[in-house]
């Protein structure tokens, strides 16, 4: 969380100061202390009132700053220019613009792309473009949908996701998150309306950050996005899903579930074993009971590990319980794991057994196969050959 303003009253001083993230701004009479990020697009709108406020600044500046960040997608206080030059000065001293560089771009035959982006620290984070799809939520729809990332790297090591193969860096921040969606608008040409936080890294463990970004894609002064065209998936951090619901918004939750008992989660998702099935879905539960809507069920399609009868019997058992849909996902080959994909047969019977139990399923349509967009693909191919560059140079 972003420490916001303490103010010390009463006391003569003159002039600013910035040091170490900590920005002291005096004017005759008071002492205010900012703690600030590095990023504007890191605060909440009321936090950047309060934090004008106590540089005597009128309230509706703020307005104005956020249409140029978010309407206008300024990177420059110095191009605001409705701003005074003072306060264009003051913020640039209290803020910084990151900036997501674009490594690559690969184009899918099915018009997926997929974004490499380097962040301002030297990290490689993805993101990825999808075309619409009915297998997104089970319903027809014509929304461009974005993929983003929450963490560079993931701890959490699912044996099948090459996220975590080059282990856990980092957080990002909430700007490092809304930013892929204003990159992919900028580059593509096209308006982003629905947002799915299943890129790398489990959004849950990164809570409050991911919260934050939430809420300024869901803002009408941010990028305005409904909290019903949100998804959040998490491979299964029960306590924070329950954390979660409790949140106002009406984010959907996605549960990457991959497996209907604890012997296959166990072998292919490592925390299983710390949050079994059965504590994961009174956490499902109590999210669907309480945010009164229906979650969805991921579940990818690994040949051999979790695509037989009886995990669709068993899936379809969970499914009813909570009245979940689940959208199935034939596994997308990464290299260096030896998963694959089950038949097309395959696929057809697991779908069919669930649509006799009446469960809501769709089998998702492929979208970037032809790219490697499963998640951490292109960072992982891109690391490794840089590192080779270096060793060869």
């Amino acid at each position: 969380m972003i420490p916001l303003i303490s103010q010390i009253a009463s006391v003569e001083c003159r002039g600013n100061r910035r040091n170490q993230g900590v920005v002291v701004c005096c004017s005759p009479g008071r002492l205010v202390i900012f703690i600030v990020a590095n990023d504007v697009k890191s605060f909440q709108f009321e936090e950047l009132q309060e934090m004008l406020g106590g540089l005597d600044e009128s309230s509706y500046r703020v307005g104005q700053i956020v249409d140029w960040l978010y309407k206008r997608r300024i990177e420059s206080f110095e191009n605001m220019t409705n701003l005074p030059h003072a306060l264009r000065a003051q913020l640039a001293k209290l803020f910084i613009f990151d900036r997501l560089e674009i490594v690559r771009v690969l184009g899918s035959r099915d018009t997926t792309r997929k974004f490499l982006f380097r962040l301002a620290d030297g990290n490689l984070i993805e993101s990825v473009l999808i075309p619409a799809s009915p297998a997104l939520y089970g319903e027809k729809s014509d929304r461009r949908t974005i993929c983003v990332s929450t963490q560079v790297g993931c701890a959490y090591g699912c044996k099948f996701c090459a996220s975590g193969l080059e282990g856990f860096s980092r957080n990002l921040r909430a700007n490092e998150i809304i930013d892929q969606i204003i990159a992919i608008e900028r580059v593509s040409g096209e308006k982003i309306d629905n947002v799915v936080f299943m890129g790398m890294g489990e959004p849950l463990a990164n809570f409050e950050n991911v919260m934050r970004a939430i809420r300024i894609i869901n803002a009408p002064w941010g990028l305005g996005i409904g909290a019903r065209h949100i998804t959040l998936s998490t491979s299964g951090v029960a306590p924070r899903i329950k954390k979660l619901a409790d949140e106002p918004l009406q984010v959907r939750l996605a549960v990457s579930l991959h497996g209907a008992t604890d012997e296959v989660r166990n072998q292919i998702m490592p925390i299983n074993r710390k949050y079994n099935i059965e504590t994961l879905l009174s956490a499902c539960d109590y999210y669907a009971k309480l945010k009164k809507q229906r979650l969805t069920f991921e579940y990818i399609l690994i040949a051999g590990v979790n695509d037989s009868d009886e995990q669709a019997h068993l899936l379809s058992r969970h499914a009813r319980q909570l009245s979940a849909r689940v959208n199935l996902i034939p596994y997308n080959t990464v290299e260096g794991l030896g998963w694959s994909r089950p038949s097309r047969n395959r696929q057809g019977k697991f779908l069919s057994i669930l649509g006799a139990h009446k469960i809501t399923a769709t089998l998702r349509r492929e979208k970037g196969h032809d790219i490697d967009a499963a998640c951490g693909q292109l960072r992982l191919q891109t690391s490794r050959n840089e590192r080779q560059q270096v060793a060869t140079s």
